[in-house]
Order: structure tokens, then sequence, then C-alpha cells
């Protein structure tokens, strides 16, 4: 439970972004959950932290459905946020293969284009290292990103060839 005062607004962004980031599925009216597990021990610790700098104040509550059908709602809830984040991180992933089908079509084979595309890789890495490890439950299209991270590699092993070649070249 979280309340943050109105003003200044900067205090309840904060939280707000915090609690998306470590992937907090909001239940309304400064209600958030997240499972009991170490890896949102961190970001629940940062959002305690953000909500004091703005004099507000987290009440954090152990939690469970009353009934099955209670925790299977939860679940699927969080799941479901978790296939969201999934589908934006494919989307990605369909960006950059496409940046790396423009610079091969421009024959664009620089090292500052490189460094770009390693850049741009290793931000998937990072995204998909983090939405793996808060997709508790399993989400359907965690299989897929797997898959579309490792095209990803793979199309930038072969862009990394084309560059050297053309460098060679020269």
């Amino acid at each position: 439970m979280v309340r943050v005062p109105a003003a200044p607004s900067r205090h309840r962004v904060a939280v707000w972004r915090e609690l998306r980031r470590v992937g907090a599925l909001s239940m309304g009216q400064g209600a958030w959950a997240v499972p009991n597990v170490p890896v949102f021990a961190d970001g629940v610790a940062r959002v305690i932290e953000l909500a004091g700098r703005g004099e507000g104040e987290v009440v954090v509550l152990d939690a469970a459905g009353r009934s099955e059908a209670d925790a299977a709602r939860l679940e699927a809830l969080f799941t479901a946020e978790r296939q969201e984040e999934w589908a934006e991180f494919l989307a990605d992933c369909g960006k950059f293969d496409a940046e790396i089908d423009k610079e091969i079509d421009k024959a664009k084979f620089t090292m500052a284009e490189l460094e770009e595309e390693e850049q741009s890789l290793e931000r998937l890495r990072r995204w998909h290292r983090e939405l793996k490890a808060r997709d508790l439950f399993g989400a359907s299209a965690a299989g897929e990103a797997e898959q579309q991270l490792k095209h990803c590699v793979d199309r930038l092993a072969d862009y990394t060839e084309r560059v050297f070649q053309a460098l060679h070249q020269m």
C-alpha cells in the first residue's frame, strides 16, 4: 500500500516508475502486488525509500488469496502483465532485426555502426534477464522471446562478420 502526497509530483512519479520497473501489479488506489520472492526485494526497498523522500508512506503486507481461485486469479493477472512485457520485448527484437537489415541494405559496415548495434543487443540481453527473473509463472511468450534473442545474437554475429570483411577490403 503506497501513499505519497500529490505535490510535488516528482516523488509520486518516481515511486510509480520504480513499481512499474520492478514489475509490480497495480491493484488500484495505491495498492500494488508482487510475489514474495527475493527478486522483488530490492525494488520494494527502493519504493519505500522513494516514498519516504516524498514524505509518503508504504505499508508492506503479506497477502494470499482466500481460496485457490483467488490465488489463481492473482497469478493470472501477474502472468498477463509479464505477457505484455514479453510482447514489447519481441517488438523491440523485431526493430533490432529491421535495423540490421537496413544497415546491410545500405552497406553501412562501419565500426561506429557495429558498436551501436552491439549496445542495442546488450540492452535487449539486460531486458531479457530482468523479464525472465520476474516471470515467475512462465508467460507463454517467454519461449518465443528466448528464440528471438538468439536470432538477434545471430544477426549481430553475421553483421559483425560483414563489417570486418568490409574493413579488411579497404
